[in-house]
């Protein structure tokens, strides 16, 4: 197990700078997920972190020791990549066996460790099957198997998840946080999809263009998001995002008008902000409220938007409205089946207490902190 720390770590090809001074504190036995768009630089980082790219600039520590220039073995990693990578001709056996083969481990040794991991992953029934007569879940279990067995420091993922349907995505993320709480080892695990990042990660870094926007826990990010990137990345769908202009503002909150002659009082921090400021307002399509077209706003401070529905997307256990107001197309979450249907009209209510506002630059302000006055 280790503890891995990243000093103002760049990576370039050539004049290219593709990483840019990125610091980073990995907690030893943490669950750490990289999360990003297609490059963002998510991979690059876990590769400069295996020793499979070389470092540009900057130190890589782990457990205090310097390690830059030690190849991936004398890190003491192992790696599970997107591919599964398992050799045809060889039993499950031995495949995850292998690696160890080649280190000269005996032959006791070798055993007792691939017999432990296929107990893990249960893979203890097919230890004798060749990877043709394996499910694509079934054939990722065995190549995360070929990393236990080394007994790594750290654990890397590089978006092992990639090539399965969506069935068997769900159930390899709950086997995976199960290995890891088995395990009780670091783990660092790259994704693009914000869903993997939610459910598995103790801490997720958020990515983009090279460098870490953001790094905190799940609920930290999804609640407290410090800039308008991260704000639209972390959720599913990503929040609304709405241009507004401040009418007036304290410490309690900020007031602030929207298309449609239509105000709200975001509860955040007003400080630095004036009358006349283009702010974004951003809500989530979890936090509005579908409510009758035409009816005021229940509570002082919230607001609603009147619009019609284009699209209706029905999931069963939800639905979700896109909807034409005077700010452009908003989306909101609602749950259950719904008599709604394209073209209806609906209001839309947005709480204060769920809006975010975001710069020109992008920058978000601070909650309001709470017992403030609005």
């Amino acid at each position: 197990m280790a503890e891995v720390i990243l000093k103002n770590v760049s990576k370039s090809f050539g004049r290219v700078e593709v990483i840019h001074g990125v610091d980073l504190h990995l907690r030893d036995k943490a669950f750490t997920v990289f999360v990003g768009p297609s490059g963002c630089g998510k991979s690059t980082l876990l590769r400069l972190i295996a020793g499979l790219e070389d470092i540009s600039s900057g130190d890589l520590l782990f457990d205090g020791r310097r390690v830059n220039e030690l190849t991936p073995k004398e890190r003491g990693i192992s790696m599970v990549f997107q591919s599964y990578a398992l050799y045809p001709h060889m039993t499950v056996y031995q495949n995850m066996a292998f690696g160890l083969k080649l280190a000269k481990a005996e032959q006791g040794t070798i055993d007792q460790r691939v017999r432990r991991a296929a107990g893990i992953l249960e893979l203890g029934e097919l230890l004798d099957r060749l990877p043709k007569h394996l499910s694509g879940g079934q054939r990722q279990r065995v190549a995360i198997g070929r990393a236990i067995v080394r007994e790594p420091q750290v654990f890397l993922f590089d978006e092992p998840l990639s090539n399965l349907d969506a069935a068997l995505r769900v159930q390899m993320r709950i086997e995976i946080a199960k290995l890891h709480e088995n395990l009780g080892v670091t783990m660092v695990y790259v994704t693009h999809d914000q869903v993997e990042a939610m459910t598995l990660a103790d801490t997720i870094v958020v990515l983009s263009d090279g460098n870490v926007e953001q790094v905190g826990a799940p609920l930290d990010l999804y609640h407290h998001p410090q800039n308008r990137f991260v704000a639209g990345f972390i959720g599913s769908p990503q929040m609304n995002f709405i241009d507004g202009e401040v009418v007036s503002a304290d410490a309690g909150g900020v007031k602030i008008a929207i298309a449609g002659g239509v105000t709200v009082v975001a509860r955040v921090a007003g400080g630095g902000v004036n009358a006349g400021d283009a702010l974004t307002l951003g809500v989530r399509p979890e936090h509005l409220r579908e409510i009758e077209a035409g009816a005021a706003a229940p509570t002082a401070g919230d607001a609603v938007l009147d619009g019609a529905v284009e699209v209706l997307e029905q999931l069963g256990e939800s639905h979700f409205l896109h909807v034409r107001t005077d700010t452009g197309i908003i989306t909101l979450r609602a749950g259950g089946d719904t008599p709604l249907h394209e073209h209806a009209k609906i209001g839309i209510e947005i709480s204060g207490a769920h809006c975010h506002l975001f710069r020109p630059d992008g920058t978000a302000l601070q909650r309001a902190p709470a017992g403030a006055s609005a």
